[in-house]
């Protein structure tokens, strides 16, 4: 039986049951489950805290789980990153005081609060930087001002809540987070982990494209294969008018509306355009 290990809570929980339930899994419908078997696909998912997640996969204890990749870094389990899932996406950054700070070097001997203390420490030692780990549970904006640290490291999306506090963003991102796959390192290949990276793969494929069909004149053909050139090519197929052609093929979903005037323009006609649920490639 395949074991998983799934958010129970936080801004990664309900896009990530949202992603299995369209994989095919089964999902809980009362959050207070904290364990649930899925007889049909032989899975059982344990609702965990994000940030335990990858400590119970390294561990062997459950077999994959779902979690950030910055949660996975701060851990320091013996985990891998298989998958990314494409939702949760954010930044981990650092902010301090106006003119305070530049540079990483500028960091020696100073304070910097973060709640990713591990991700954190391993950044520093990593740069050869001696500056001090405050690590914190929960927000740290205000760790600056209440006297705790010079510096803090967070996840920053627009930067708001840090500049109420007086602080500003600067620097390179110190890491570009997301949901991702984890197993453990080292860890026998599974075929029941593959199917499930597969179906999710599948998942996240169909979110980034539509099918588009249309009719074509003949001479035309040639030029609207190349507007919509598919994966590994467009499928191509007489009308009863042999005069025309009906063609289907995978296009970027960010990009129908203007694949769609360009088809029309050369001359295309009937376009439509059909959702992707799922699919293998």
């Amino acid at each position: 039986m395949l074991r998983v290990a799934v958010p129970n809570k936080g801004s990664l929980a309900e896009p990530a049951a949202d992603m299995l339930r369209e994989s095919g899994y089964r999902q809980r419908s009362d959050p207070r489950e904290l364990v649930l078997h899925d007889p049909g696909n032989d899975t059982e998912f344990f609702f965990l805290r994000p940030r335990d997640i990858a400590t119970y996969v390294g561990s062997g204890e459950l077999d994959v789980g779902i979690t950030g990749r910055d949660l996975l870094l701060d851990s320091g389990a013996p985990a891998e990153e298989i998958l990314q899932l494409g939702f949760g996406e954010s930044t981990f950054r650092f902010a301090a005081k106006p003119g305070s700070a530049a540079t990483v070097a500028d960091f020696a001997g100073k304070r910097v609060a973060t709640s990713y203390g591990g991700l954190l420490a391993t950044y520093f030692a990593d740069r050869g930087v001696a500056a001090e780990v405050v690590r914190l549970d929960g927000a740290v904006e205000t760790a600056v001002r209440l006297g705790v640290a010079d510096v803090v490291a967070d996840v920053v999306s627009t930067g708001a809540t840090l500049r109420s506090q007086g602080l500003e963003v600067f620097g390179e991102p110190i890491l570009r987070s997301e949901a991702v796959l984890v197993r453990r390192e080292g860890s026998e290949e599974q075929a029941a982990v593959e199917v499930l990276r597969r179906r999710l793969l599948g998942v996240i494929t169909a979110r980034h494209y539509v099918m588009l069909d249309y009719d074509v004149p003949a001479t035309l053909v040639d030029r609207a294969c190349a507007i919509t050139p598919g994966l590994e090519s467009p499928t191509v197929s007489h009308l009863q008018n042999r005069d025309w052609f009906a063609v289907r093929a995978m296009v970027p979903r960010s990009s129908t509306n203007a694949v769609m005037d360009e088809l029309y323009d050369l001359g295309a006609r009937a376009i439509l355009v059909t959702d992707i649920t799922a699919c293998r490639l």
